[in-house]
Formats: C-alpha cells, sequence, structure tokens
C-alpha cells in the first residue's frame, strides 16, 4: 500500500445499524453490502456474529457474496467471541477479524480489570485471533480518553501478538482535530513496530467534529479511515463515507490521498441506507442533501448560470446525482420511466418495473408533474416486507369542533375485517382503528412527516418507529394523502415487527452482549 492510499472501511451494516431503530432486514444487509462491495470499500464491517444468529447468518453470507471488499466481522476481548467470528468470515475471499475492548478507566473500571489483568487480556485475545486469521484488527475502545502510558502500552502488546491493524476510536466524539493528529503522529514515532501496521481512525460525532477528526488522524498517519453511510450510528452518528472521501478529492491540493471509491455511486447508496434504516438524510446534509446542490438566491443562481463554479466546488454527477430533474408526467410511457429510474441509480426487473409504473400512472393522474424524488418514494414503497397486514381502505372525517372518525379496512393475513375508530385527529384515530383491528404493545417512538417536493400536491413521506419489547422497527411510505401515507408507515413498522418477532433467534442471549460498540 503506498502512502497516500486510504482505506476506507465502512462500518454502516455494523455501527451504523446500532442506531435504534435503524436495524435491516437480511435481506436489506446482503443488498447494502453488495452496493459497498461494488462502490469500492476497501473493508466491509459486517456485523457483529456473537451477538445474534440473525448477524453471524448475515457476516457469513456477505462473506462468501463479496467479490473484492475485505469482510470484516467484530468481536469483543475473548475466545468464545473471535471463534464465531472467524466462523462467520472465514469463507470471504478476504476476512478479517476485529477484536477489541475499552482501555479508559471508565471501562477498566466497567470490567473490574486492572491496567495489567487488561494488558495480559489483549494480548491472548489477539494472539488467538491471528493463529485463525493472517488480518487481524485491534481496536483500544475509548482510545482518545486512554491514559497515554497505557494506550501505548496497550498497542505495543497488539502489535507484538499480531496486528495488522490498529483502530484508534474517538468512542464519544470528545477529542478534537489538533489531538486527533497529534495522537496518531505520536503512536507512530513511539509504539515499536508502528512502521508495520496500519493505523486506523473511527470518529464520532458528538461534537459535530467526525469527519475533521479522521481527516486530521490521515494527517498525522492514519491510513485507514472507518465511516459509515450518512454518517449513521449511535448518538449523533459517525464519520460520513461521503465527505472523507470528497473532501479528499476535492481539496486534494492539500489532501493528497487517494481511495479506491466510485464516487457517482455514492447518491444511491446514501438514499439506499435511508431507506432501509428510515433515517431520512437532512436537507442540507453535505454531499448527499437533498439541498447540497440546490441554489434558491438569486445571487447564487445569476452565479451559476454563468459559471457552475462560482458555487459549486464539486459536480453533482461526481456523486451519481443527474445533472437535470426531468419532469415526468401522465403521458410519459414505460421506457421512459425505465430509462429515468435507471438515471436515478434502479435497475428494475420487469415485475417491478411494472409495479411502479402502476403506481406512477395513478401518482401521475393526482399530480402535474411528477419529479425525481417522487420516483424515488414510489420505488421505496415498492420495496415493502411480504406483508402480513395490509391496507385494503380508509375513510376519514374530522371536524373543527369533535374528534375524527377514521372507517378502516385492513387485510389480516388474507382475512379482511373494517372497523370505526376515533381519535383526536385523523391520524391518531386512523392509528387507533388499526390497534383494534391488529391489537399490539408496541410503543409509538416516532411519526415523522415530510413533502417529497414542493406544492399541496405533494406526495408526503411518512416515517413510523416502533418499540416491542426491545425489537425496533420503522416503517416508511408515500402518498398525496399525508394520512393515508401514515397508516401505510404504520402498518409498515408493524410489518417489520411481526418480521423481527419471527425471527427472533433462540439460543444467544442479546442481555449478553451489553455492550456493541468499538467507537
Amino acid at each position: 500500500m503506498t502512502k497516500d492510499r486510504v482505506l476506507i472501511f465502512d462500518t454502516t451494516l455494523r455501527d451504523g445499524e446500532q442506531s435504534p431503530g435503524a436495524t435491516m432486514t437480511h435481506e436489506e444487509k446482503l443488498e447494502i453490502a453488495d452496493m459497498l462491495d461494488d462502490m469500492g470499500v476497501d473493508i466491509i464491517e459486517a456485523g457483529f456474529p456473537i451477538a445474534s444468529e440473525g448477524d453471524f447468518r448475515a457476516v457469513s453470507e456477505i462473506a462468501k457474496r463479496a467479490s473484492t471488499s475485505t469482510i470484516c466481522g467484530l468481536s469483543r476481548a475473548n475466545f468464545k467471541d473471535i471463534d464465531r467470528c472467524w466462523e462467520a468470515v472465514k469463507y470471504a475471499k478476504s476476512p478479517r477479524i476485529h477484536t477489541f475492548i475499552g482501555t479508559s478507566p471508565f471501562h477498566r473500571d466497567m470490567h473490574n480489570l486492572t491496567m495489567d489483568a487488561m494488558a495480559e487480556r489483549i494480548h491472548d485475545a489477539v494472539t488467538h485471533a491471528r493463529n485463525l486469521c493472517d488480518n487481524v484488527q485491534w481496536s483500544s475502545m475509548d482510545a482518545t480518553r486512554t491514559e497515554w502510558d497505557f494506550l501505548r502500552r496497550t498497542i505495543d502488546i497488539a502489535i507484538k501478538a499480531g496486528a495488522t491493524t490498529i483502530n484508534i476510536p474517538d468512542t464519544v466524539g470528545y477529542t478534537e482535530p489538533v489531538e486527533s493528529a497529534d495522537l496518531i503522529r505520536r503512536l507512530i514515532a513511539e509504539v515499536e513496530g508502528a512502521e508495520g501496521v496500519i493505523f486506523s481512525t473511527h470518529c464520532h460525532n458528538d461534537l459535530g467534529m467526525a469527519t475533521a477528526n479522521s481527516l486530521a488522524a490521515v494527517a498525522g498517519g492514519a491510513r485507514q479511515i472507518e465511516c459509515t453511510i450518512n454518517g449513521l450510528g449511535e448518538r449523533a452518528g459517525n464519520t460520513a463515507l461521503e465527505e472523507v472521501v470528497m473532501a479528499m478529492r476535492v481539496r486534494g491540493d492539500i489532501m493528497p490521498y487517494d481511495t479506491g471509491i466510485e464516487t457517482t455511486k455514492i447518491m444511491n447508496i446514501s438514499r439506499r441506507v435511508a431507506a432501509v434504516s428510515g433515517f431520512p438524510v437532512q436537507f442540507n446534509k453535505a454531499i448527499v442533501g437533498k439541498n447540497a446542490f440546490a441554489h434558491e438566491s438569486g445571487i447564487h443562481q445569476d452565479g451559476m448560470l454563468k459559471n457552475a463554479q462560482t458555487f459549486e466546488i464539486m459536480r453533482p454527477e461526481d456523486v451519481g446525482l443527474t445533472e437535470t430533474n426531468l419532469v415526468m408526467g401522465k403521458h410519459s410511457g414505460r421506457a421512459a420511466l425505465r430509462a429515468k429510474l435507471k438515471d436515478l441509480g434502479y435497475e428494475m426487473a420487469e415485475n417491478q418495473l411494472n409495479d411502479v409504473f402502476v403506481r406512477f400512472k395513478e401518482l401521475a393522474d393526482r399530480k402535474k408533474e411528477v419529479y425525481d424524488d417522487d420516483l424515488i418514494a414510489l420505488v421505496r414503497q415498492n420495496e415493502a416486507l411480504e406483508d402480513h397486514v395490509k391496507l385494503v381502505s380508509l375513510r376519514v372525517t374530522c371536524g373543527t369542533g369533535g374528534p375524527a372518525d377514521a372507517e378502516l379496512t385492513l387485510n389480516i393475513d388474507g382475512t379482511e375485517s373494517s372497523v370505526i375508530a376515533s381519535g383526536d385527529g385523523p391520524v391518531d384515530a386512523s392509528f387507533n382503528a388499526v390497534k383494534q383491528l391488529y391489537p399490539h404493545n408496541a410503543r409509538l417512538q416516532l411519526y415523522q412527516v415530510h413533502a417529497v417536493t414542493e406544492g399541496t400536491d405533494a406526495q408526503a413521506t411518512v416515517s413510523c418507529r416502533l418499540e416491542e419489547e426491545g425489537r425496533i422497527a420503522t416503517g416508511q411510505s408515500a402518498d398525496t394523502d399525508t394520512v393515508v401515507a401514515s397508516v401505510r408507515a404504520y402498518v409498515n413498522a408493524i410489518n417489520r415487527l411481526i418480521v423481527r418477532r419471527e425471527k427472533s433467534a433462540p439460543g444467544i442471549d442479546r442481555k449478553e452482549v451489553n455492550y456493541k460498540d468499538v467507537g
């Protein structure tokens, strides 16, 4: 590896999926892994195999499918975790075991370990992992709050035990760029054998500095960045892959580092991760936000018309956006729809295209113009699970002075049932009706509505997050009728909970895995 090459380690499927409500289905994990592999990600951290049978199966299958990416599994610093991790990744063309333990005073207290006892555990864990796999990554969790002498000692032990990558996580987003660069620089200078391993950075965004800290670490000598699509992750999230990749590409004059990422695939995978995780991208998010390449100010528009570089430091097509937002309408045919969806990054089989085309025509009859974002919403809605519960019909009546009434019909496992329920408003009444027809104990954690495009005829995209006995599921739907979109999203979340319930793995108790984060 040349000194100007920075490896991209994507942990969307592991650290990103730890975001409450972001849990993905088995099929969704495989799809995202395929997309990461295709766009040139060097290392995919596919999951935490000991956590559940579902995680093990996903990591194992991703390992078998990957064509170019190294497939990595996470394990705590004990033999049971490491063995399970190896069983999951061993069929990959390029497997990696990633083992970790928290080294800061906070984590030593949590484990009730002395420094000497922890040092011995690190040695034993890395040695055991290296006996199984040539590619071993060691992480000192909460490294940025670990005493310098002890951090240096643990890394020295890990290198001598056979670790090939040393990860320095800023687990709680505590550090800042100058510290981040200095820490990596000092470790490389002072740890024996540092020149023979790759140093990695893993930053969280609690203070809004994850991207800056990651790039600073690279300036200090790190040659691997751990990141996620859209910055998905616990609390305030992780370093965003799209941000560090495009920062190094645009500012190659001061950050002369290469990655293997095909940047034109960024927008498509960003949209897909947003859809399957249920975490929409904020409009002003760097690189992939809806407004990232939008210009409304008259001065900005005038400058853009004269020279796009006046107000854009990268081209939209560099990240996979089409240059134009062509409007589709009710007279557009199937071929035009297929071409437009292909431009947006969606290759569809004939039966999938037919389903979307039918709904596209229905939408075009209700809207004067159907924009790119409308089409993306239709595709996402078409990606629903095999539904146990389906919306058949909904009629809502409400007045200014009293409660709303919802007349609802659902198809539940092939049987249609109807009910009339009341509530404080049309959405509340409709959700009450769903609960009467399909009783459940799930708690609504999040209800979010935003318009896909502009105008009173715009589609509304609704997200509903439900929690039931520790299981969390998010449903999404879009419709020009906000109440209909709300019920479909609510029902979609219920269907996802049903799947979670059916696939709850016997055997390994998740309570046993009381912490999963390495950064």
